[in-house]
């Protein structure tokens, strides 16, 4: 049988099959530029003071956004207040401002925080609360609860106590973790998870040992977060403390892209990443040791905000840290406010509801955008 097909002309230039389409996460990112990341900033910044306004009015007393910018004019100006407002203004200026503050701050502290300690350690699953900070605050809260301890700080003195905890945790960590050649991440993670699990059973044992029920509400508090201890006398030390620390993360975003590279390759670029590495456990430990002190230990916030952020601006670590804390703080306003109205006049534990929002969307960002969390 003869073959009937004509053979190609060598005339005609062969054609090649059209280039496939780039794939969604190699596409280029519009926020991923310094005018996109100012804009996002921009937008994040007015979206955080109507949320800010719009929280400090939401409540079991339902108070009118612009009701709740006259007081709050009131408060900062000295203005006069009728009588029968005097109520509506305490709620607002005493009890909401102050609260929704403290969680602005700590939301803020938490996604700086998270980002510095994903790169300190080189891991996309690290948080704040990985290397044992939180338990051992809260093993600090509770001694000063069932003891009595610090009983010269009033009602400072558990806030106190957490703090102290906090710290005598990462000195154990970096004690353990050290040794002649340095404190490596992996050494640092598994340290913190060693010892996050003898923080725990301390707890146990002394709310199993505590007389009554007493030491059971303070380690429910420490161990998933709350801001209903929020007053103004709270407020001062953990902002400044997390204000001063993400100016300071921020400030090192050249060398924390250079550490993301591998020490090796960090130490032939000029960046001693071993002293980097200890700057960075020194300032995120104080930093998740006060936020913890003031608010108990939330989880997922700072473990998603960075993922979600590095999406949308890339991963430049000047971009990232100029973007997740205000993120951070939104998320945790709303968070709050979810938590004082879904169930009033009682209040959800801050950690349930950020659990309930940040698996879904911690499993939605590892199945569509898999090479965040380390490559497919």
């Amino acid at each position: 049988m003869r073959n009937t097909t004509a053979p190609p002309d060598p005339a005609t230039p062969l054609q090649s099959p059209p280039a496939p389409a780039p794939a969604p996460e190699h596409r280029p990112r519009r926020l991923a530029t310094p005018a996109g990341t100012a804009l996002a900033a921009t937008l994040l910044a007015l979206f955080l003071l109507l949320s800010a306004v719009l929280a400090i009015g939401l409540g079991s007393a339902v108070i009118p956004p612009l009701e709740t910018l006259r007081h709050l004019w009131a408060a900062l100006t000295g203005g006069v207040i009728s009588a029968d407002e005097v109520t509506r203004h305490q709620v607002v200026w005493e009890i909401r401002t102050p609260r929704v503050l403290l969680a602005a701050v700590v939301g803020a502290g938490l996604g700086a925080v998270g980002v510095a300690v994903q790169a300190m350690v080189r891991n996309p699953l690290a948080d704040p609360y990985i290397l044992g900070v939180s338990s051992g605050a809260s093993v600090g809260a509770v001694l000063v609860g069932v003891v009595g301890g610090l009983a010269a700080l009033g009602v400072y003195a558990v806030s106190v106590g957490a703090f102290l905890g906090a710290l005598a945790a990462t000195l154990l960590v970096y004690a353990i973790a050290h040794d002649r050649r340095g404190v490596t991440p992996l050494r640092l993670v598994l340290t913190g998870v060693a010892l996050s699990f003898g923080f725990q059973a301390i707890m146990s044992v002394i709310v199993y040992l505590a007389p009554g029920n007493e030491a059971t509400g303070t380690v429910l508090y420490w161990t998933m977060g709350g801001f209903g201890g929020a007053t103004w006398g709270t407020l001062p030390p953990a902002a400044a403390t997390i204000l001063i620390g993400v100016l300071l993360l921020r400030r090192m975003s050249r060398p924390l892209d250079v550490m993301a590279l591998g020490d090796e390759a960090a130490a032939g670029l000029g960046v001693d990443a071993p002293r980097l590495r200890r700057r960075l456990f020194l300032l995120t430990a104080v930093m998740t040791g006060a936020m913890v002190a003031v608010s108990g230990a939330i989880g997922f916030v700072g473990l998603v905000v960075p993922h979600i952020v590095r999406i949308l601006v890339g991963a430049d670590h000047r971009r990232v840290l100029t973007v997740a804390p205000l993120a951070g703080a939104v998320l945790m306003v709303w968070v709050d406010l979810v938590a004082r109205v879904v169930a009033a006049p009682r209040e959800l534990p801050l950690g349930v509801i950020t659990a309930l929002v940040g698996v879904p969307v911690f499993i939605t960002l590892m199945r569509r955008r898999g090479y965040l969390f380390g490559g497919r």
